[in-house]
């Protein structure tokens, strides 16, 4: 299980790094252009999708490498069975509240599909990138479902 939670955020971030590099060269270009005169056409609205697109797929590996909000200052005075049972509460938790966001997500890009919701000036549909961070969301969940299950999960 973990060799293949590994792989997929190997996966997202590889992805999510693709797109962040072509946000900085659409990014980039649009400011060339906008200097001579010749703006780039929707860069508002790509870089609204990209930016989800790039948010939705690294949030397994900030969670994988702990690079997100941890209050330690106040963990970390505790004795190591209470770290553990903070740890299981707080991942029971992240699991509850991800999982509802997910079902959510993957509801709203049904939503979205079936009405056939486009952006303004591009003319591009919506839901393939609501699609996109409800799979992120899954793989943070499964990322929670397996540490809190496993033992071994570090306890810092």
């Amino acid at each position: 299980m973990k060799r293949l939670l590994d792989c997929l955020t190997l996966v997202q971030t590889l992805i999510a790094g693709n797109f962040l590099v072509l946000m900085v060269f659409v990014t980039s270009a649009n400011i060339i252009g906008r200097q001579a005169g010749i703006p780039i056409s929707g860069t508002f609205e790509a870089m609204g999708f990209l930016g989800a697109v790039v948010f939705g797929l690294s949030l397994s590996l900030s969670h994988s490498k702990k690079e997100h909000l941890y209050v330690s200052i106040l963990f970390d005075k505790f004795p190591k069975k209470v770290r553990r049972a903070a740890r299981f509460v707080s991942n029971l938790g992240g699991i509850v509240l991800f999982s509802s966001i997910g079902v959510q997500l993957v509801k709203t890009g049904i939503n979205l599909q079936r009405v056939n919701e486009v952006s303004e000036t591009l003319r591009v549909p919506y839901y393939p990138v609501v699609f996109i961070l409800a799979f992120g969301v899954a793989v943070l969940v499964l990322l929670l479902v397996y540490e809190l299950f496993t033992p071994t999960g570090k306890v810092s």
